[in-house]
């Protein structure tokens, strides 16, 4: 048995919820009234369907608590990994930037390169143009001027000597102009091809350049596509985290509302047993002695010795019989609450048992109370009187209907029940409880 509630780290329910240490179920006036219970296939199905049957790896919280925890931890991990990939996409977009402003610079550089080239080139080209205009002065001049009478013509004209000289120097003149136009024209040709080589380089520069500052553009562009959205799923994440929080922590309290309130009850309850406990032995020692004081009577009479009264002790021989043929699914004993970080009772024994599994009386006995409890189910308790010198009472949990009555007196292996998994229960079993004067005891020692 288990109570409602709980925020647990690792996800959620038991195989078969066990009930907390001793607990009855508060009833309307007296305690253990005998009122009529609720139609158990009513409260079933009404409980059955706040209930998620499912398995988990936790015995002492309710199955609420344990999606609540389970869904806060789910998105506790989404939202760290999308806070990753978040974080990694900034940085993936801070590099892209820096990668888009080195391209970006290359690609200005480049483009300057390749601007200074084609004034270079046009320049070059106007060079040339001049020179060529002055190589075809020259050529024409050297033309007009280059003949082998020219001397002769000078000296025919009675020229003088030194008028002949000048006229050779004249000559040799242009042919030295035309020489050097035609190398001056070579060389600006040659440079401008040179200049054209480092156009087509700084062209070529300048495509990939432009390329590469392109791909970082996208590069960004996406980046910060993906970062809006990450930062996006991060912030819904977050809010769902935050609601998954507020319902686990809604539901740990309330499963630390109801520990306590069981707490409270289960003090109430063995107080009343242990009353009963007290008052069961003291009418067995009560009984013993006027049976004690018949029989030395009755010896007195007969003229023969008392024989010895044994301890009063059930039709069953002192010992318990197992409630249902089936194994043991859960045992008795402390178990530790992973979400409230405390140690609690799993105080009885828990049976396989389908639903529908008649339930038979473990002694000879008296059935006393029978009622709905909201974690234990379906409950049915019977007194068995004094046995070994202790009071013992056992009770049978989560029962889909009842056979036996409030005051009537069973045998034991009597059918009194049949099994089911109301209450708190994540499937059909019987929870089998013992109670020794008044406290809770493990089953098996007695069994």
């Amino acid at each position: 048995m288990r109570p409602q509630g709980r925020p647990t780290v690792v996800a959620a329910c038991c195989l078969v919820l066990s009930l907390s240490a001793g607990v009855l179920a508060a009833v309307p006036s007296a305690p253990f009234a005998a009122a009529k219970p609720p139609d158990p296939a009513a409260k079933k199905k009404q409980l059955d369907s706040k209930i998620n049957q499912q398995k988990a790896d936790l015995d002492d919280a309710s199955d609420q608590l344990g999606k609540s925890v389970a869904a806060y931890n789910q998105a506790e991990t989404k939202y760290q990994a999308v806070q990753a990939r978040y974080a990694a996409a900034q940085g993936q977009l801070a590099a892209a930037k820096a990668a888009d402003a080195v391209a970006a610079g290359k690609l200005a550089a480049a483009e300057a390169a390749l601007k200074s080239a084609v004034a270079d080139v046009e320049a070059g080209e106007k060079l040339i143009a001049e020179k060529r205009a002055v190589a075809g002065r020259a050529v024409r001049s050297a033309y007009q001027q280059q003949n082998t009478l020219v001397g002769l013509s000078i000296a025919l004209r009675g020229a003088a000597p030194a008028d002949i000289a000048t006229g050779m120097q004249v000559q040799r003149n242009v042919f030295g102009i035309q020489g050097n136009a035609i190398t001056n024209l070579n060389n600006a040709q040659a440079q401008l091809a040179s200049k054209r080589v480092k156009v087509a380089a700084a062209e070529k520069d300048a495509a990939a350049a432009r390329v590469a500052s392109a791909a970082t553009v996208r590069k960004v562009t996406e980046l910060t596509k993906q970062v809006a959205a990450d930062k996006a799923e991060a912030a819904t994440v977050a809010k769902v985290k935050l609601v998954a929080y507020k319902a686990a922590e809604k539901e740990k309290n309330s499963e630390l509302a109801q520990y306590n309130s069981l707490l409270r009850e289960r003090g109430r309850v063995e107080a009343l047993l242990a009353a009963r406990a007290k008052a069961e032995k003291a009418a067995a020692a009560r009984r013993k002695a006027a049976a004690e004081k018949a029989e030395r009577e009755k010896a007195r009479k007969e003229h023969r010795p008392p024989r010895n009264i044994p301890d009063p002790v059930s039709n069953g021989g002192g010992r318990l019989g197992y409630p249902v043929s089936s194994y043991i699914t859960s045992p008795y004993g402390m178990r530790f609450h992973p979400v409230l970080h405390y140690w609690k009772l799993h105080d009885g024994t828990d049976f396989r048992a389908p639903c529908g599994t008649p339930v038979r009386a473990a002694a000879d006995g008296v059935v006393t109370d029978k009622y709905f409890n909201g974690g234990y189910g379906n409950r049915l308790f019977i007194s068995h009187g004094v046995m070994d010198g202790s009071s013992i009472t056992t009770v049978y949990n989560h029962l889909s209907k009842y056979k036996a009555h409030v005051g009537e007196r069973v045998r034991k292996g009597e059918i009194i029940a049949w099994s089911g998994t109301t209450g708190y229960s994540t499937g059909c079993h019987l929870h089998f409880m013992v109670y020794k004067d008044g406290n809770v005891v493990n089953p098996m020692g007695w069994l």
